[in-house]
């Protein structure tokens, strides 16, 4: 189990292991939500159950949702896309993806709805979605002026209408308004202005609406969701999540030997399984199948190379780690939307890998790693859950690695130090 203030990392080495992870935490939130939008009971087997599911689903309770179950079987009994006004704050803690998906839900509702976070969490921006929304006739604000929550909801439904929205910050945002529009008085066209950050996220989006019963139709960066459309209750099964997979993945990269993973789905939507590819250009072995994927290192292509990660931002901390142990350099380009995730995590990921002995430039929107990771170090958190795993897995390969504060992966995987130790 993890230590409450430290964690000592082991090295091994010739990994043979067979894992699995949990949940989609993407394919949880946004089942959620529309399970509870529909009218009916929906039952969802296979979610998350972690810091930010258990934030999410205590929201959709206080907006008149019933959700039980047991373990990480859910049967959720939906709102009829009618949430309730509670008299309470919704606290999503850092929960940023709950947050900005559910203030475009609670638009839907009649009344007042405040919605509130951590500490970080009002350094999170969030007015572009605000703004796109009041242009669908909500009536939202963010308290303290600052573009950040907590935020306030003054709700009467939507109108839906021809909205634009800058796509570069989050595709978050898009996310909140597609799932909400289905229940607009009219139809919504969303045309997203710049390139869209992080698309495989709101593939994932379009992917949970329609298997809800609800059409979207996309032409480039516009999107047209027809209204009146209404979520249908089903049967759901969450896969696998492809972001927790990249540590495992990682790990075998560095350490050599062969981690197999049993329930990623090779042909996922998810983003992060392009870390396959990527560890296949670094020499490593890659094989999918029916039963999942296979990834055989160690790592053994050392020149310089260049990745653009603007789609797969969670990728970038395992990956950094892995560049870290290459004696080429490694550009990390087109990741500034990551100074505004739990942490700042380009500025981070910089500091704890110069402390393992790797060479990092930052940059606005980009890092330039250069190997080798040599030494142990005690390896600040952030209080960022991607920054603890990642560095974990560096421990791995080098004596002398201490994760600080090894709890804050309750955010998204609240085994993962019992899933590390068992590689060993």
């Amino acid at each position: 189990m993890a230590n409450a203030i430290k964690k000592d990392i082991r090295p091994i080495k010739n990994l043979n292991a067979t894992i699995g992870v949990p949940g989609s935490k993407s394919y949880t939130q946004r089942a959620l939500i529309v399970a509870s939008l529909a009218t009916g009971k929906s039952f969802i087997k296979g979610a998350l159950i972690c810091e930010d599911s258990s934030h999410l689903i205590n929201a959709l309770r206080l907006l008149g949702a019933r959700i039980s179950g047991s373990g990480c079987d859910l049967t959720v009994a939906g709102t009829g896309g009618k949430p309730s006004s509670p008299s309470a704050v919704i606290y999503l803690g850092n929960n940023g993806t709950g947050l900005r998906l559910l203030t475009g839900t609670v638009c839907l509702g009649n009344g007042r709805f405040v919605l509130d976070g951590s500490s970080r969490m009002r350094q999170r921006p969030i007015q572009p979605l605000v703004d796109a929304l009041n242009k669908m006739g909500a009536e939202v604000a963010c308290i303290n002026k600052s573009g950040c929550p907590p935020v306030r909801v003054m709700a009467k439904g939507l109108y839906g209408g021809n909205i634009a929205i800058e796509g570069g910050q989050s595709s978050q945002y898009l996310s909140s308004l597609l799932l909400a529009a289905p229940y607009a008085g009219g139809d919504t066209e969303i045309k997203v202005e710049g390139k869209l950050a992080s698309e495989p996220y709101v593939q994932i989006t379009l992917d949970v609406m329609a298997s809800f019963g609800v059409e979207v139709s996309r032409t480039d960066n516009t999107f047209f969701i027809r209204a009146p459309q209404r979520y249908r209750p089903r049967e759901y099964l969450i896969e696998g999540d492809a972001s927790s997979a990249t540590y495992f993945m990682a790990a075998a990269a560095i350490c050599g030997g062969t981690v197999k993973i049993s329930n990623i789905n090779p042909d996922s939507l998810q983003g992060d399984l392009r870390f396959l590819n990527i560890l296949e250009t670094l020499g490593c072995g890659i094989g999918r199948s029916e039963e999942g994927v296979q990834i055989v290192g160690p790592l053994c292509n050392h020149r310089d190379l260049s990745f653009d990660m603007n789609d797969v931002p969670d990728m970038v901390p395992a990956l950094a780690v892995v560049s870290a142990f290459r004696r080429g350099g490694t550009v990390l380009k087109n990741i500034g939307h990551l100074r505004l995730k739990e942490s700042d995590r380009i500025a981070a990921i910089s500091c704890e890998l110069q402390k393992i002995g790797a060479k990092v430039e930052e940059r606005p929107d980009e890092m330039i790693i250069q190997g080798m990771a040599t030494r142990g170090a005690e390896i600040e958190c952030y209080n960022d859950h991607r920054i603890a795993m990642s560095f974990a897995i560096a421990g791995l390969a080098i004596d002398g690695l201490v994760i600080k504060d090894p709890d804050c992966v309750r955010k998204s995987f609240p085994d993962f130090w019992e899933k590390l130790e068992s590689l060993g």
